[in-house]
């Protein structure tokens, strides 16, 4: 399936200017740069911020600014978290891991040797991706780095770790997505297909699906299994793909020129509709996992 002329599978969303109330708190309880990653569940949003500093919103408390924390001296570039940490890298080469209840550091991980532009994190485990052009397991207990994962000569800008904690996966300045086994270090295969930086990584496991956003303009999806390319999507925008997400029937992207593009696997294929009814149960399941995809 690619893009192209006639009917698309995808609606276009348009970003609009809305008037916003001023937040009446102190200058310390929010950002004063530009806000460049956030991620949220349904009780919690950690953004990250060029000013160097992170902050954790209450949900439930309108959106209520919790603590303001700095743990970087440089922008924030990429945060996650789940019930028990968060973890945030830097353009100052280091990953931090900080306690989400009361935001206290646990440990700076260090040993990149440029900005980190990427991080996962499973249980005591996290990866994170850097400019240096490797790709780093480290072990949360501890604080140290137990696997290096290499790119052939150029900066990593993505990375995804699989729910198992067996794959991973990163891409960057080389074109090529690499398949690791978080086990052994080895390489497991290269899914190659885009013809710039690979910016955007997402795994769909359950599916066996991984879908990709690039600055050559393309959005592409891949099985997992075999590494043979499923979609190719193109036409659609002519600016780099900042970031892409999947569920069983629909990529979400974003790119440069600012829209939203919502792209439907069932799009005029027969029996979609009873896929989408036996399915439904099995995705309220997954309400907090997709909070990132409908950012």
């Amino acid at each position: 399936m690619t893009g192209g002329d006639g009917p698309r599978p995808f609606i276009v969303i348009f970003s609009q200017q809305y008037k916003l109330e001023p937040y009446a708190g102190k200058p310390s309880t929010y950002h004063m740069g530009s806000i460049l990653c956030l991620q949220y569940d349904d009780e919690l949003m950690v953004t990250g911020s060029s000013d160097c500093t992170c902050i954790m919103w209450d949900i439930n408390a309108n959106w209520k600014p919790i603590r303001r924390v700095q743990y970087h001296t440089a922008g924030v570039l990429d945060v996650c978290f789940d019930r028990k940490h968060i973890v945030s890298c830097s353009k100052d080469t280091t990953v931090c891991l900080w306690d989400r209840q009361n935001g206290d550091l646990i440990h700076r991980l260090t040993g990149h040797r440029q900005p980190v532009n990427a991080v996962q994190l499973r249980g005591n485990l996290a990866v994170s991706a850097s400019g240096d052009g490797t790709a780093k397991l480290w072990n949360l207990v501890s604080g140290h780095c137990i696997k290096e994962f290499p790119s052939r000569d150029r900066g990593m800008a993505c990375v995804e770790f699989s729910p198992d904690s067996l794959t991973i996966f990163a891409g960057g300045n080389d074109q090529v997505i690499y398949q690791f086994d978080a086990s052994t270090g080895e390489l497991i295969r290269e899914l190659s297909g885009h013809h710039g930086l690979v910016r955007s990584l997402h795994l769909d496991s359950a599916n066996g699906r991984l879908v990709s956003g690039s600055y050559d303009n393309t959005v592409r999806a891949y099985d997992i299994r075999t590494g043979s390319p499923i979609i190719h999507l193109t036409k659609w925008t002519a600016s780099w793909i900042f970031s892409a997400r999947l569920d069983y029937r629909r990529i979400v992207a974003t790119s440069q020129d600012s829209r939203v593009v919502i792209i439907d696997f069932g799009f005029d294929l027969p029996g979609t509709d009873r896929l989408e009814h036996r399915l439904r149960p099995t995705l309220g399941s997954t309400k907090a996992g997709m909070g990132r995809l409908r950012i």
